[in-house]
């Protein structure tokens, strides 16, 4: 079993505290379903967001989804000029059978556009997105 990072992203509309913790956990179950993973093969996750997202910690979110026991930490995402506004990214390592070349990063609603050069990536964009 080796240990791998798996990458996601997403972005709220708004800093609502309902809508972190349904993205988040959409954000977590995608990253799971997308790469055969059970709360088990997770050593641990760093969620980050931007300074404009206030409204709860994500890894609240992980936590409802039974994350009880894995390690988790939010911190502050740069802030640099012309980025995202309201995005929420997670670093997860795992214990997987997957090749690193497989593994899936999942990249959803506005932040899409983040990572469009992943060759394994499962974006998936706002209806508003066309």
């Amino acid at each position: 079993m080796a240990t791998r990072a798996v990458r996601g992203a997403t972005q709220l509309d708004e800093d609502d505290r309902e809508q972190m913790l349904e993205r988040v956990a959409e954000m977590v179950t995608d990253v799971m379903t997308s790469n055969g993973l059970e709360v088990d093969d997770f050593i641990s996750v760093i969620f980050t967001a931007t300074s404009d997202l206030v409204s709860e910690f994500p890894a609240y979110a992980a936590r409802r989804l039974g994350f009880g026991e894995v390690p988790l930490i939010c911190a502050r995402e740069l802030e640099i000029d012309g980025s995202m506004p309201r995005v929420v990214r997670m670093m997860a390592h795992v214990e997987t059978d997957l090749p690193r070349a497989d593994i899936t990063h999942v990249y959803l609603h506005g932040a899409a556009a983040l990572r469009s050069d992943l060759t394994r990536t499962r974006s998936v964009p706002d209806e508003s997105d066309g």
